[in-house]
């Protein structure tokens, strides 16, 4: 536009110079506009990256320029075709002279500013060492002591800075600090820069660790990310070289940022001194300052973790000043007491005890398992997979030559390309001071022979086992930032031979990984996919083996007992005590400043839970590897291989096909997919729990537990354990068996009739009358499990009660029944549990009497319950011509309303309710579909109404809960709480965070909840807290019944609310778990939390005004109003048949 602005301007009236009449005098200046504009289009260009003579406009704009210079003197211009021309001191000549020289002035102060910004830039990327300090004082100290010649020892300069008093931070600074952003934000970028750090550190980039920390210390913005570890972590690095000037100027850094050196600064520099063997004076200053500062020396051995050579070092220096220290021994840690009532009897030293041990009736010596178990060392775990093939010549042939192949380009290629700090201290923090595969294997434990019965926690704190020092975790973004890297990695180094796409192509290496995009709900996503060769070369050589991580696989001793949140479980492998998303730290903090004492209770159920041995039910696993083999069977839990999948319609629909053929098409397209991937994911998880049940089938192993941040507790090995389905229970048998004695055969025919799920509302008795009378079933089912009459596949729990029995067949025809060992686990379930506890706190009779919590001659069952209260609505509804009643008639049953009464405990809302209902309706083959909608509404709404009748206790207790989870979360605090067991909760529900990583093959962006930086999510927050709450009071009731199950000599391990036990100790536990319940509740439950909700959330208002203009008073009333209770005498539970059976 301005090239043609110009060229109008410049053609005059429509005249172009140099048509014929018109002659240019001054030609030579032609030039010297041209050149003028080249030289500014070249500096434009260089200040925006794109060259304007490249442009096709560029001449034009030239030209225009010219004729607006030619138009502005007419009278420069001679009419005619001939005349001489005048001289050059025309108007228009002067003016192109003056903007050349103006062109050549900026264009020479361009070339200095870009020759400063140059060096600028030059100093920038070379590291730097010497820091910049904002201490006046300091930097002129620092500025003298680098100045003279020769200067001064550093040793004196250090001796001088441990002696200063900390700097205090001007008014200003302190202002700065206090503006950084919020804790919790500024607390995550905090360790993220420990990270960086850290991995510097281990991968060799000491001196780019030291330039970040001098950058960072050099700006206030910056600085407050800086921690005291931070600077320790550089400071040790510098010490582990024995670079005792670079150690000095961290030293400076760290008075300058009005920071105290702790026990691991003076480590690092009593470290240095001793490789560098210090005189013996310069280091008795440096322990007569850190003696001054109220550290002890013999700290410096027992406190801070140092490796064997770098405490070596240390102790050299420390000779020097003191030739007869030497480094104190472990000292017996204080016995501490959990003071909570609950626990009182556990920890009482008076009194029987009969612990159970946890494995010297299973072998000799505890030395070979604990032998066995140290394979944990090599971090994974090979096991021989279920899925076996025949490999032809031609496949081992390639499987060689790729193989051949890959390490020759290994040794080309070495580590790789990309590698980064990250990368090599992740090696280093997976192999680091837990062991690794170069370290010499670590004394394995004795048998022990404990005197005075205690339990295992206690033994091991006698015994002066090291506290393994816990890693600090790094944050979401870092992790996903090096799995991104690593991700690239293997895309830019995997590569295979180029004759497996194409036999008669080229030999040479083609990646194995492609990146591509494609599309998921309109979000464009990236995808790492193999090459179809890749994939082909897999599925044809059928690899015959599974590896799996150290700590997915069960142990082969008994697990460490848990002391502390960050030690136990498996030997080698890191384990955390409380199982959390990736990223959030909420609850590890609060862990952390708990009292050690107060987790006693929580460390030493899961150490029971963790001490049961097991073994494989070999019976049971030969039966299911026949079935998995032959395409198993989905009736009895056996997944079908994919290759059963229902294969889409073949051909194509013709040119004419309705746009209704073609959304049906697409549905059918789509539920064929959906039901192929889920058969794939279900057939391998059962191939690797049957690989690993094949794996110890001879051996005895250990299920190490940890716990959700509710308390409840789950096994630590993921793909074999006993929280499975029904197959994966029957696969497992206790390892310790137990004579049944005179009453466990009655229980094992019990427990084989509540499998069937046949007789749920018949009592004990009648139960046991049935199995006699289905005996014959019974022992046919033991015998020919797959050829006899198969009375056992038509059962609720198929595998479970085959395998019980089996268990019955080997019992009747013993000699002596009373005799027989049994190592079969009996379960007793809780009557919807949540429900129990509800009723309880609420003291809520009606309730109790529908969940089992009162004495009756035959079981209650609540779903039944409600589902005949419903039907006392919809006959009412019915008669006032309600048409949704009418179409229900003869509908309502148990099945139906039983997952929306079980989840309505769990914070399930009408709109969930109505889907479980919607569900249930569609199942009904002769229901009249179209109206499962209206039917499913009406229903979730009267299954609502009958509870509020039934459970109006219930119901108080559940408003009570969300409405006070509702005020919390708009104060913008996350709802905790202590469980009667001492264990501190809080709901990791955050408002998400979005996430971006830049660079690299492309961007990622994922969503983090549990950011502690983003204020609570109000809706999870109050949906929540009900669930959980009751949650953390079964687990406190199930570790109260293990703790003293265990102390009983009982054998008991749980699943939530179903309590296992041997059949001869069944009523042994059934009385402890009654006893527990009825001392669980008898503490003021609600109340203790309404007092310790106010005085966590409540306590900072203190003027009664500013309570009534707040949220915080209308909290303060609510947390007030306890509902209020019925009642119900506790001490009935006692006796109450069916409350667990």
């Amino acid at each position: 536009i301005v090239a043609a602005a110009w060229g109008r301007v410049g053609g005059g009236e429509g005249r172009a110079p140099g048509a014929p009449g018109w002659i240019l005098r001054p030609r030579h200046t032609a030039e010297g506009v041209l050149t003028g504009w080249n030289r500014r289009s070249e500096e434009a260009g260089a200040r925006t990256g794109v060259p304007l003579t490249s442009s096709p406009f560029a001449p034009t704009v030239l030209e225009a320029r010219l004729r607006q210079l030619q138009a502005a003197r007419v009278s420069e211009v001679t009419k005619g075709g001939e005349g001489t021309a005048p001289g050059l001191g025309g108007h228009w000549a002067q003016k192109l002279d003056q903007e050349k020289w103006a062109m050549q002035r900026r264009k020479q102060r361009l070339q200095a500013k870009l020759q400063v910004r140059a060096q600028q830039l030059a100093c920038e990327h070379r590291l730097r060492m010497v820091p910049q300090l904002l201490s006046a004082p300091l930097a002129e100290r620092l500025l003298r002591w680098e100045q003279e010649t020769p200067r001064s020892p550093w040793e004196e300069q250090l001796a001088r800075l441990l002696r200063e008093a900390p700097r205090r931070l001007s008014c200003e600074a302190e202002r700065a600090h206090e503006a950084g952003g919020a804790p919790a934000r500024l607390e995550t970028q905090q360790q993220r820069l420990l990270a960086f750090l850290e991995c510097c550190l281990l991968s060799g980039h000491l001196p780019l660790a030291h330039h970040v920390l001098v950058t960072c210390h050099g700006k206030w913005r910056q600085r407050r990310v800086l921690t005291l570890a931070a600077y320790n972590t550089v400071m040790l690095g510098w010490a582990r070289k024995g670079s005792f000037k670079e150690l000095v100027y961290v030293f400076f850094m760290v008075k300058d940022a009005g920071l105290t050196p702790d026990l691991l600064s003076y480590a690092a520099a009593l470290q240095c001194m001793g490789r560098l063997d210090q005189d013996a004076r310069t280091v008795q200053r440096c322990l007569d300052q850190m003696a001054q500062d109220g550290l002890r020396l013999q700290d410096l051995f027992s406190s801070v973790p140092l490796c064997q050579e770098e405490q070596a070092a240390l102790l050299q220096a420390v000779h020097k000043a003191q030739p007869t220290f030497s480094p104190p021994l472990q000292p017996q840690p204080e016995p501490q007491v959990n003071t909570s009532p609950l626990l009182r009897e556990i920890y009482a030293k008076e009194g029987p005890v009969s612990y159970l041990p946890s494995c010297t009736c299973l072998c000799g010596s505890c030395r070979l398992l604990f032998q066995q178990q140290l394979q944990e060392m090599a971090t994974t775990v090979t096991v021989e997979s279920r899925r076996r093939s025949c490999l032809t010549k031609e496949v081992l042939a390639r499987c060689e030559q790729l193989s051949a192949e890959s390490q020759l380009l290994g040794g080309r290629a070495g580590c790789g390309p990309g590698s980064s700090p990250w990368v090599a201290h992740r090696q280093e923090r997976r192999g680091g001071p837990r062991g690794s595969e170069d370290s010499p294997a670590p004394d394995p434990l004795p048998c022990p022979q404990v005197a005075v019965p205690c339990l295992p926690r206690q033994y091991w704190e006698t015994l002066g086992a090291p506290e393994v020092p816990h890693e600090q975790p790094w944050p979401l973004p870092v992790l996903v930032q090096l799995g991104k890297r690593l991700a690239e990695m293997l895309v830019e180094v995997v590569r295979m031979p180029g004759s497996l796409a194409a036999p008669q192509g080229s030999c040479s290496l083609i990646p194995v990984l492609y990146h591509v995009y494609s599309f998921r709900s309109f979000r464009q996503i990236g995808i790492l996919k193999p090459h179809p060769a890749f994939t082909q070369l897999l599925a044809t050589a059928a690899e015959h083996t599974l590896t799996f991580e150290a700590a997915e696989v069960p142990m082969l001793c008994p697990p460490l007992p848990w002391t502390s949140p960050h030690t136990g479980a498996f030997l080698l492998s890191p384990t955390k005590l409380v199982r959390s998303v990736e990223g959030t730290t909420q609850h590890q903090r609060l862990l952390d400043s708990c009292p050690p004492a107060e987790l006693h209770g929580a460390l030493d159920a899961l150490t029971q839970l963790g001490n049961c041995a097991w073994r494989v039910n070999g019976r049971v696993l030969d039966l299911v590897l026949e079935l998995f083999a032959a395409k198993g069977c989905p009736r009895l839990g056996v997944p079908a291989p994919p290759s059963e999948a229902p294969r889409p319609p073949e051909g194509r629909l013709p040119p004419d096909a309705s746009p209704a053929q073609k959304a049906e098409l697409r549905r059918e397209l789509a539920r064929c997919l959906k039901v192929a991937r889920e058969m794939h994911s279900l057939r391998s998880d059962a191939l690797y729990r049957l690989s690993l049940a094949q794996h110890l089938r001879h051996c005895v192993f250990w299920l190490p537990h940890n716990m959700d941040f509710r308390g409840r507790t789950y096994p630590c090995p993921p793909h074999f354990n006993h929280l499975g389905s029904d197959l994966a229970r029957a696969l497992l048998e206790f390892a310790q068996g137990r004579p049944l004695g005179p009453r466990g055969l009655d229980w094992l025919k019990i427990h084989l009739v509540n499998l069937t799920g046949l007789k749920k509302r018949e009592p004990l008795q009648a139960r046991l009358v049935f199995a006699d009378e289905v005996m014959e079933d019974v022992l046919d089912s033991a015998d020919r499990p797959m050829t006899g009459r198969k009375w056992w596949m038509e059962v609720e729990e198929p595998w479970q009660a085959l395998a019980c029995c089996m268990e019955i067949a080997r019992a009747v025809r013993a000699p002596d029944p009373a005799a027989y060992i049994s190592h079969f686990p009996v379960h007793q379930d809780g009557s919807c549990n949540g429900l129990q506890h509800y009723a309880a706190l609420g003291r809520d009779s009606i309730g109790a009497a529908s969940v089992n919590l009162l004495p009756s001659d035959v079981p209650q069952d609540v779903y039944s319950g409600v589902a005949a209260q419903v039907e006392v609505f919809r006959r009412q509804d019915a008669k006032r011509g309600v048409r949704v009643a009418q179409v229900l008639e003869g509908f309502i049953s148990r099945k139906v309303v039983k997952q929306t009464v079980m989840t309505v405990v769990y914070g399930v809302t009408r709109y969930g309710g109505r889907l479980q209902i919607e569900r249930r309706l569609r199942e009904l083959s002769d229901f009249p579909q179209e109206f499962v909608w209206e039917a499913s509404h009406y229903l979730v709404r009267q299954v609502f109404n009958s509870l509020q009748e039934m459970f109006s206790g219930t119901r108080a207790i559940q408003h009570w809960l969300t409405e006070s989870a509702r005020l919390i979360a708009h104060s913008g605090s996350a709802v905790e709480w202590v469980t009667p067991l001492g264990i501190p909760i809080i709901q990791p529900y955050h408002r998400d965070s979005k996430v971006m990583i830049s660079g690299g093959i492309q961007s990622l962006t994922f969503s983090h909840s549990g950011d502690t930086s983003q204020r609570p999510n109000t809706l999870k927050q109050k949906n929540g807290f009900p669930p959980n709450f009751i949650h953390s009071l079964d687990s406190s009731h199930m570790m109260l019944t293990a703790l003293h199950c265990y102390r009983k000599g009982l054998t008991f391990v749980s699943v939530h609310d179903c309590f296992w036990t041997h059949a001869a100790d069944v009523e042994v536990m059934n009385q402890v778990c009654r006893e527990q319940f009825v001392r669980l509740h008898s503490q003021p439950i609600l109340h203790n939390l309404s007092r310790f909700l106010m005085k966590r959330f409540c306590s900072g208002a203190r003027s009664p005004q500013h309570l009534k203009s707040t949220r915080t008073g209308k909290l303060q009333d609510t947390l007030r109003s306890v509902p209020k209770t019925g009642a119900f005498d506790l001490k009935q539970v006692k006796h109450s048949t069916y409350f667990f059976s």
